[in-house]
C-alpha cells in the first residue's frame, strides 16, 4: 500500500504488483467531525431499540450474499489470498451475518433478577461511539465481528480498515451504509495517523485486531480517560503431537495451520512439538504433505498459497527464517523466495536458544520440536508471552489432560482451536484484553445498567 502526493492510498497486489484501485486517505483533522457526526446520529439509532435495528440490518444479509462473490475476489487481489480462501472468507461471512444478528439481539435482550426482598432489571446500553480497526489478513470478517454487534446494540461505529485492504473495507462499509441511517457507521481511509487520532477522540470504545505492541499502545492511550478497548492481538500458537496421536491427522493440520493464508492467520501454527518417539515418522508425513501445496497466481483456483501481502511482511518472515538457519535449525523444504512469494518451508531440529520459536512470524514456515515426556510438552507450549489459540493431538483423555495445563484462551483437541457456534473468541496472557464473537462477546460492546425496586411493587414493562 502507498501513499501519494495527492493523498490518496494506491492498493497494490502484491502477487504482480500492479494497482487494484484506490481511496482517498481522510485528513486527521477531519476525525473530530467525523466523530462527531456519530455521536450526533447516536441518539435516533439507539432510540430504534434492538426491534427496530433488528428489523433494518436484516436486509443486509441478503445483499451481502449477493456481493460476497465480488468482496471475495478484491480480497484475492488486494492481500493474495487463495481464490478458494478469497471467496470462502466473503461468502462464509455473508451466510454467517443473519444468525450473528440475531445472536446479538438475543444476547443484549434486559434481564430479571430478583430475591425475597427486590426484583432488579439488568439492561445492556449501547456505551456510545466505538471504532473498530481491523487488519489486512481476514479483511471482512474481521470488520464484521467488530462492527455488528457494535451496531446492534445501539452504537454508532467508525470503521477504520487496514491501509493493505482499503477497497474490501469500503466495499463492506458500502453494503451496510445501503441500510443504515446517515452517520451510523462512517469509514476512516488511512495509517498510523488515523489510527492514533480516533484511539485519542471522543470516542467511547476501541476494538482492535492487530499486534501485541501496537495493541500494547492503545491501551495505553486510552487509559487516562478509562475508555474500553477490546483487543486481539498476536499469537504463536503451538501445536502437541503427543505418542498417542494419529499422526496422520496431526500432520495434515500442522501443514494446513502452517500454510493456509500463507500463513497470515493470528492462530496460525507456529510452533510444533512432537514426541520424540514418533518424530521421525511425523516429519516423513509433513514433508510429503508439504509437496502437494501448489503456489502460484491466486487468481488459479488449483494454487494453495499465494504471495505474501507485502514486502515488508515477507522480509520479516524471510529475517527470521535466516537467523533460525544461522542458528541450527534445518531446513526440509522450501524456502525459496521470488517477488512476494515465500515457498511453504519446514525446519526441523528447532529449539528455543531461536529466536523463531519466540517471535511472531506470521509467514509460511513450519518450525518442528522434539519433546521427551508430557512435563517438557507443556513447559515448551507455555513459554510463550502469547496465548491465544493452540491444539493437542492425541488420545482424548491423555490431550485433554495436557490441554487443561496450558495457557491459551483457546485450545482445540484434535481439531484447530476455534469453539462450538456461539463460543467466544478469546486470546489469553498478551493475545488479548477483552474478546468477541458468542454471546459473552456481544456483550463486550455494551454498558451494564441495573434498574431495582422493592418486590411488593408492580412490575414496570421496558
Amino acid at each position: 500500500m502507498t501513499a501519494t502526493a495527492t493523498q490518496t492510498l494506491e492498493s497494490i497486489n502484491p502477487a504482480t504488483g500492479e494497482v487494484v484501485g484506490s481511496v482517498p486517505v481522510t485528513p486527521v483533522e477531519d476525525i473530530s467531525a467525523i466523530v462527531a457526526r456519530a455521536r450526533d446520529a447516536h441518539s435516533a439509532w439507539n432510540a430504534l431499540g434492538l426491534d427496530g435495528r433488528l428489523s433494518l440490518m436484516r436486509p443486509i444479509a441478503d445483499r451481502l450474499i449477493e456481493k460476497a462473490s465480488d468482496i471475495g475476489t478484491l480480497i484475492t487481489a488486494e492481500m493474495g489470498k487463495s481464490t478458494p480462501e478469497g471467496q470462502g472468507e466473503a461468502s462464509y461471512g455473508a451466510s454467517k451475518f443473519a444468525s450473528e444478528l440475531v445472536s446479538a439481539f438475543e444476547a443484549f435482550q434486559p434481564e430479571e433478577l430478583a430475591d425475597e426482598n427486590t426484583r432488579s432489571m439488568l439492561f445492556r446500553d449501547p456505551l456510545g461511539v466505538s471504532v473498530a480497526i481491523t487488519p489486512w489478513n481476514f479483511p471482512m470478517l474481521m470488520p464484521q465481528q467488530c462492527i455488528l454487534p457494535s451496531l446492534m446494540a445501539g452504537n454508532c461505529v467508525v470503521f477504520k480498515p487496514s491501509e493493505e485492504t482499503p477497497l474490501v473495507g469500503q466495499a463492506y462499509a458500502d453494503v451496510l451504509n445501503e441500510f443504515l441511517p446517515e452517520g451510523v457507521l462512517q469509514i476512516v481511509h488511512g495509517a498510523d495517523d488515523q489510527g492514533k487520532a480516533l484511539v485519542t477522540s471522543d470516542i467511547n470504545l476501541v476494538a482492535f485486531t492487530g499486534s501485541r505492541e501496537v495493541g500494547a499502545k492503545i491501551l495505553t492511550a486510552c487509559g487516562p480517560e478509562l475508555k474500553r478497548v477490546v483487543l486481539e492481538l498476536g499469537g504463536k500458537d503451538a501445536l502437541i503431537v503427543l505418542e498417542d496421536a494419529d499422526i496422520e491427522a496431526a500432520a495434515s493440520f500442522a501443514v494446513q495451520n502452517s500454510f493456509r493464508n500463507s500463513g497470515q492467520v493470528c492462530v496460525s501454527t507456529e510452533r510444533v512439538y512432537v514426541e520424540e518417539s514418533i518424530a521421525d515418522d511425523f516429519e516423513k508425513l509433513v514433508l510429503a504433505k508439504t509437496s502437494t501445496w501448489k503456489q502460484g497466481d491466486p487468481t488459479d483456483e488449483t494454487v494453495k498459497i499465494g504471495p505474501m501481502v507485502s514486502s515488508m511482511q515477507r522480509d520479516i518472515v524471510l529475517t527470521q527464517l535466516e537467523q533460525a538457519l544461522k542458528d541450527g535449525a534445518v531446513l526440509r523444504c522450501g524456502g525459496g523466495t521470488h517477488g512476494n512469494y515465500i515457498e511453504p518451508t519446514v525446519l526441523t531440529g528447532c529449539s528455543h536458544d531461536m529466536q523463531i520459536m519466540h517471535d511472531e512470524t506470521f509467514g509460511p514456515i513450519c518450525c518442528i520440536q522434539r519433546f521427551s515426556g508430557d512435563k517438557e510438552a507443556v513447559a515448551l507450549a507455555n513459554e510463550t508471552p502469547y496465548g491465544l489459540g493452540g491444539a493437542v493431538y492425541g488420545k482424548v483423555e491423555h490431550a485433554m489432560k495436557i490441554a487443561r495445563q496450558l495457557t491459551p484462551g483457546m485450545v482445540g483437541i484434535n481439531k484447530a482451536c476455534g469453539g462450538a457456534q456461539g463460543t467466544p473468541w478469546v486470546g489469553a496472557c498478551q493475545s488479548g484484553y477483552g474478546y468477541h464473537s458468542g454471546r459473552d462477546g456481544h456483550r463486550q460492546f455494551t454498558q451494564v445498567r441495573m434498574v431495582s425496586l422493592p418486590i411488593h411493587e408492580v412490575k414496570p414493562k421496558y
